[in-house]
């Protein structure tokens, strides 16, 4: 069964790492946790009109971390980004 493009794609991922890589080439994204890599470069396709070069994933654990009101642990969610190379000349327009 084929997924839906904008499923696969959750956002851009909007940091100043990202900023400074998508000079080079590369953007970065916050994929779905069960997104493959030809689905991620097959959404690039039908959403920017882009063909991507490489895409390489990274999964983001998620972390143990204490809540504001009652001092209790909690957990911030786990996910996944993905970087994605474009050839040169060729640009995403993210933000």
């Amino acid at each position: 069964m084929q997924k839906h493009s904008g499923t696969i794609i959750i956002a851009p991922r909007i940091t100043e790492k990202g900023a400074f890589v998508a000079e080079q080439g590369c953007y970065v994204f916050n994929v779905a946790m069960n997104a493959t890599k030809n689905e991620i470069a097959h959404a690039i396709e039908t959403i920017y009109k882009v063909a991507p070069r490489k895409v390489t994933l990274v999964a983001v654990p998620g972390k143990t971390v204490r809540t504001r009101g009652s001092n209790r642990p909690g957990r911030t969610n786990a996910g996944k980004k993905a970087y994605v190379f474009l050839k040169a000349g060729e640009t995403i327009e993210v933000a």
